[in-house]
């Protein structure tokens, strides 16, 4: 017995809170109704149904409430309702996630604007999620490898001692004669001797030549 107690509390429980989340919908309210005069599409295009959720229709006698399908409602077809309605209030239960079209019966009504479509979500759509704000993004920091641990740097070779870089230095000309006529390079010739030098040697020559002959004359 207490058992069946706690499934009725339960049950009960669960009812109450569905009705406590359930939102009921005044068709045009607040600013209108279910008449000519409002813009019921732009009206349900601004609100949000779910399953659960309650459509309540408001409305004077010379009007009533047909549920038809979607070719009688965008035709304005009255003779073969799926529903109708009538009382100046209805309240019609959103229990399935589908599309619902409704008209006025009235002749013209519908002609004249009195006719809402009704998209019923599957679950209460959630508020928007406000993005956190984006961390900086802080670069990874590049080690520059040293000349030794660098494997592309190629090593540091001495600066050449270029004869033509050197200004105080004399460029070296290679000989153009062979080895074997080419005089060493170690043994410096003489300079060949000036006509006044030869006139001297000869002039010296000759009067040593006298010199002797009177020399041996006179033995």
């Amino acid at each position: 017995m207490s058992t069946l107690r706690t499934l009725m509390s339960l049950a009960v429980t669960a009812m109450l809170v569905e009705v406590a989340m359930a939102a009921n919908y005044t068709v045009g309210a607040p600013n209108g109704g279910w008449d000519t005069s409002t813009n019921l599409q732009s009206w349900a295009s601004s609100q949000s149904f779910s399953v659960g959720d309650n459509l309540i229709f408001a409305y004077t006698p010379n009007h009533d409430v047909l549920e038809v399908t979607k070719a009688d409602y965008d035709s304005c077809q009255t003779s073969n309702p799926l529903q109708t309605y009538n009382g100046g209030t209805t309240v019609i239960p959103l229990t399935s996630p589908v599309k619902r079209s409704f008209i006025c019966g009235t002749s013209g009504h519908c002609g004249q604007g009195m006719k809402v479509e009704i998209d019923t979500l599957a679950i209460s759509a959630p508020p928007p999620a406000t993005p956190p704000p984006a961390s900086p993004v802080t670069p990874p920091v590049t080690e520059t490898p040293t000349p030794a641990q660098s494997p592309k740097s190629a090593p540091t070779s001495p600066p050449s001692k270029s004869p033509v870089s050197n200004p105080t230095s004399t460029p070296f000309i290679p000989s153009i004669e062979s080895p074997a006529n080419s005089p060493s390079p170690s043994v410096s010739s003489p300079p060949p001797p000036s006509s006044a030098s030869q006139v001297n040697i000869l002039a010296g020559f000759t009067l040593g030549i006298v010199f002797a002959m009177t020399l041996l004359q006179t033995l």
